[in-house]
């Protein structure tokens, strides 16, 4: 099978698009799924660039976590999922602890059934590949915090991909009194879609210099220290800088199950950047632009022959 693999740690000049790659074997517990679109996170290049070597599966590795696609084999012990279904997941339960060396940027990927949710309907493929890992993410950071209905919260990076989503959950899920975010000047009305009340400019503005105070800051960009200013009382910083996480997320199918009737109604959508999806050979492209940290919402990667 096609499939993108570096055998090096380094900048995307490592990434090679190969095209005589073993399909993996599945597992007892696993499905093979033949993948229809992927979605680029931070966490690859920072894994590319060696920043977990120490704990990392060894190389050569194909890159990649979130996948959607279709399930062709079902593993002996698999009883939820058949051949047919249209899946999608984060296919690495854990990020920093041995993930897998075949990831979701080839033709087909194997994945454990319980990584894995039926996609919604009213989701195409694309949307439902730019969701698990940064929808688990800003998930799990607000359940963690013990984030409830009229608390207010920061979102530094709200019209990344994980601080898009942490906007949409506060908002219809979570039921937050107050949101603010930082966006640069060109995405300030985008955070307001999102359903920011108030979208703080930090090319022009230091979000510390704020009156007001927060329940919760969610920094989706690695200022911890900053962000400690603008707590109220008892409040607290989540953030998800690799260097400094306040959590490691645990990938799971169950947590997509839970969430598809926010997805189903609308209440929370998938953020995709207008300059995707990147053609399967365009790879090397996409990384490159994700890496500028210019990106709004997710990167994807779309169509896999």
């Amino acid at each position: 099978m096609k499939a993108w693999i570096y055998r090096e740690y380094g900048g995307v000049e490592v990434l090679q698009l190969e095209s005589d790659v073993a399909a993996p074997e599945i597992k007892d517990d696993q499905v093979l799924i033949k993948v229809v679109a992927a979605a680029l996170n931070p966490v690859d290049y920072k894994r590319r660039l060696g920043l977990f070597k120490a704990t990392d599966s060894p190389l050569p590795i194909v890159p990649g976590f979130d996948v959607a696609g279709v399930v062709v084999r079902v593993g002996s012990e698999v009883r939820n999922l058949k051949e047919g279904d249209e899946v999608y997941g984060d296919i690495i339960e854990k990020a920093f602890e041995d993930p897998k060396q075949m990831g979701s940027l080839a033709e087909f990927t194997a994945a454990e059934e319980k990584l894995l949710a039926l996609k919604p309907k009213n989701l195409d493929f694309v949307e439902a590949a730019s969701l698990p890992l940064a929808l688990e993410t800003a998930y799990e950071g607000l359940e963690r915090a013990g984030f409830s209905e009229g608390k207010s919260i920061l979102v530094l990076g709200g019209a990344g991909g994980v601080g898009s989503l942490v906007i949409q959950l506060a908002k219809h899920v979570f039921g937050a009194s107050m949101i603010a975010a930082t966006a640069s000047t060109s995405k300030l009305d985008l955070v307001k879609s999102f359903g920011a009340d108030l979208a703080i400019d930090y090319t022009k503005q230091n979000f510390e210099d704020l009156d007001t105070k927060f329940d919760l800051v969610y920094d989706a960009v690695g200022e911890r220290d900053r962000a400690v200013k603008v707590l109220k009382e008892g409040g607290s910083v989540v953030g998800i800088d690799p260097k400094d996480p306040t959590f490691v997320l645990t990938s799971s199918g169950d947590f997509l199950k839970r969430i598809a009737p926010y997805l189903e109604s609308g209440k929370v959508k998938a953020v995709l950047d207008p300059k995707g999806p990147f053609p399967f050979n365009k790879v090397k492209e996409a990384f490159s632009y994700l890496e500028t940290n210019r990106a709004i919402g997710k990167v994807v990667v779309y169509p896999i022959p």
